[in-house]
């Protein structure tokens, strides 16, 4: 058996030696497992996927509100003529939309049509990005034609 350290006092008791004991035991469990939670690569890589998606919701929110920002100050510069045949462009498509969803509706198989419905649901949800390139194509299709007049 070993002496103990000059500094700890001896067990009067079998009680007292058997709460040494058992702090003992919980002191070598902890450090036992320190080196064991380093090396779980699974839980590691869990945590470090959870912050990458944390980080990548926060940076999404950031460029979408800079993208609605940028398409309003676009808008806000447009002249009206431009503003109008936008209007129209967008009215008409809407329109060519809804014809198609009817025949596709009437004719598609259900996999193609569930493919489309998803489709509509992320343009819908991304409106404002679909609307800020539109209007970006818009000026440089202006830029282009005033360059060669």
């Amino acid at each position: 058996m070993t002496q103990p350290p000059h500094d700890e006092q001896t067990a009067s008791s079998p009680e007292e030696l058997r709460e040494q004991v058992e702090e003992t035991r919980q002191g070598l469990g902890q450090t036992v497992d320190a080196p064991a939670a380093k090396t779980d690569v699974k839980a590691k890589a869990q945590e470090k996927a959870a912050d990458v998606k944390q980080q990548a919701a926060v940076k999404a929110g950031e460029l979408k509100a800079k993208a609605a920002g940028a398409a309003h100050q676009v808008q806000d510069k447009l002249p009206d003529p431009v503003k109008d045949k936008a209007a129209h462009a967008a009215e008409q498509a809407r329109a060519k939309t809804a014809r198609a969803g009817h025949l596709l509706q009437e004719k598609a198989p259900e996999p193609v049509r569930q493919k489309a419905a998803q489709g509509a649901r992320a343009a819908r949800d991304n409106r404002t990005v679909l609307l800020a390139a539109a209007v970006g194509a818009a000026l440089v299709w202006l830029a282009c034609r005033r360059g060669k007049e």
